[in-house]
């Protein structure tokens, strides 16, 4: 499934939802009536008083309104006595999965947020996330795997260093709704970037936040399909709305890329608009400061090196450690 396909089948989902808790409210009327004939007649009464209270009210008849909503008040208290007695007093109330939006997604037009999880979840499920982060995770966070020889060029040990980088990391999490920051890892490939972006995913996540993970190579792709193939796309703009909005976006192995000037500049505006709404990010990178530097532009170097806190990983592969040793 694509990921434009994806909306339009969640959507699809919702629908169901509130036709499966309609059914249910007819069955439990339907349950009711059959126990109780006298809430079935009341129920008659009322939607005749309603009815009549609407032509009422556009007759300005003020004395026959009071008196309408007099007598719907008295037979409203009758239901509900009988329903509490027999069946409980929310027993005839729709059951919906979120109580916000009422299984529509929406609330004024907006995004409801058990829509917006939800559709993240559906990403998550797309590339697998969830499989990887019950494995990567602060829980399987192991130390032993760094060396505590020191590496004379940085003046301490990967081991110290994973130490600093952990409690940097478990801090971000922790602070994450007080604190506007934004971490930028970098450092050779198997230095446990990656691993650490999905330990503070798999927190995020398990504390209610919305969080999308996001390769830069497939967000690239995501990105020129939306400028040149957007005809061809159920929901263009999902995608990219879903990047704009979520509480964190994590942004991996940003260099892979096919860099151009069209990406580039979405990766840009993508940046720098999460900046002014103060929305985090985590970006991973293979690419030194440096390098960053020779692949994109000033102002969006500027924008890691102003707003980023840069966080160097270095040491040997532990991904072929963690393969001949065993100790994950």
């Amino acid at each position: 499934m694509s990921y434009q396909s994806m909306f339009g089948q969640v959507m699809r989902e919702y629908e169901t939802a509130r036709d499966n808790a309609s059914r249910i409210l007819e069955e439990r009327v339907a349950e009711v009536y059959a126990k109780l004939p006298q809430v079935k007649e009341l129920d008659l009464v009322l939607n005749r008083l309603g009815a009549s209270l609407a032509r009422l009210a556009l007759s300005g008849d003020v004395a026959g309104i009071e008196a309408a909503k007099k007598e719907i008040s008295g037979l409203q208290a009758q239901r509900r006595i009988l329903l509490e007695a027999n069946f409980g007093a929310n027993f005839l109330e729709t059951v919906y999965g979120c109580s916000i939006c009422k299984d529509t997604g929406f609330t004024e037009n907006n995004r409801c947020v058990c829509l917006k999880q939800r559709l993240i979840n559906e990403y998550y499920n797309m590339s697998n996330m969830k499989e990887v982060l019950r494995e990567e995770n602060f829980d399987t966070f192991d130390l032993r795997l760094f060396s505590t020889d020191i590496v004379q060029s940085e003046g301490l040990s990967p081991h110290a260093n994973m130490q600093t980088i952990y409690r940097l990391a478990t801090k971000f999490v922790t602070h994450f709704d007080t604190e506007f920051s934004n971490l930028l890892l970098y450092g050779e490939p198997g230095t446990g970037k990656t691993f650490v972006s999905h330990a503070i995913a798999k927190d995020l996540l398990d504390a209610g936040r919305t969080v999308l993970y996001q390769t830069a190579p497939r967000l690239s792709k995501l990105l020129e399909d939306y400028r040149f193939n957007r005809a061809e796309l159920n929901d263009p703009g999902e995608m990219l709305n879903a990047v704009d909005s979520v509480d964190l976006l994590i942004l991996d192995d940003l260099g892979a890329e096919i860099s151009t000037v069209i990406t580039s500049a979405a990766i840009f505006d993508i940046i720098n608009q999460r900046l002014l709404s103060r929305k985090h990010t985590v970006i991973s990178t293979n690419l030194s400061p440096g390098g960053l530097e020779a692949q994109y532009s000033e102002r969006l170097v500027s924008r890691f090196f102003g707003n980023y806190q840069m966080i160097k990983f270095f040491g040997e592969d532990i991904r072929v450690k963690k393969k001949y040793h065993n100790l994950a």
